[in-house]
């Protein structure tokens, strides 16, 4: 939120990207896995479910951070395209681990 203040107060909203970015994937995904794990998958702790948890944490912090840098210009798009693509692989993997959390649990 403190990005989109920065942008509104300067006039310069060049960080529009990397601030959807950061509040549909730092944000808003979190929230809904937070959701599935409360209500539906009853909290639990086992290893998948801790794989999903880093690969989708670690997977948007580095994408946020990367968007954060190219749409600010302090690097190249030829420096950050691969960590922009592991780090969205990693929040796919994400995706799909939590998918299989619901897959596993529904037969249990």
């Amino acid at each position: 939120m403190l990005l989109g203040i920065v942008m509104a107060a300067s006039k310069n909203h060049n960080q529009m990207p990397a601030h959807a970015h950061i509040l549909l994937v730092g944000f808003v995904v979190s929230f809904i896995y937070a959701l599935c794990h409360k209500l539906w998958l009853n909290n639990i702790s086992n290893t998948l479910a801790k794989l999903q948890f880093y690969a989708h944490q670690i997977g948007a912090f580095v994408m946020l951070l990367s968007l954060f840098l190219l749409y600010g210009n302090m690097a190249t798009p030829a420096t950050l395209d691969p960590i922009l693509a592991v780090s969205s692989i990693l929040v796919w993997i994400g995706i799909i681990l939590m998918a299989l959390l619901f897959m596993r649990n529904k037969t249990t």
